[in-house]
């Protein structure tokens, strides 16, 4: 097999790779939206949430997509992004298992998960702030 051959068959298997990565929760947020987005949802909230370059904000923080929210950090807990990815009652179950836990769980009187949703809210918090990346992450600066 000739080099350039070979430069295409890695290349194409790098861009798998990726693509399927990126393609692992689709379903966990196909699964979000129909269970939460309806026509009486907070039009913002809607858009926001249906959105492809904001929509992955619902679960995860900054830019890179290993890094969760605490509300994907509870899902996360619940679901396994290859094994549950087919299987919709097992994410509509987490989904509904998760909105039922306090943002703050040292406090009983805090909103849950599926309170702020309702309120037309991102449930790991406002989208300025989920956007940001988290502490740490953002500093590759050398002291």
């Amino acid at each position: 097999m000739s080099r350039f051959a070979i430069l295409w068959v890695v290349g194409g298997l790098i861009v798998g790779g990726f693509a399927r990565e990126a393609a692992a929760t689709p379903p966990f947020h196909k699964e979000f939206v129909k269970l939460y987005i309806t026509e009486d949802t907070d039009q913002g909230f809607a858009e926001i949430v249906k959105n492809k370059k904001t929509g992955c904000f619902v679960c995860h923080q900054g830019k890179k997509r290993k890094n969760h929210n605490p509300y994907g950090e509870e899902l996360e807990e619940l679901l396994d992004k290859k094994k549950d990815r087919k299987k919709p009652k097992k994410i509509i179950a987490a989904l509904k298992k998760v909105a039922k836990i306090h943002t703050d769980s040292s406090d009983e009187n805090s909103p849950t998960y599926g309170d702020l949703i309702q309120a037309g809210k991102l449930p790991g918090g406002p989208l300025e702030e989920v956007q940001k990346e988290p502490e740490g992450e953002e500093t590759d600066q050398q002291e």
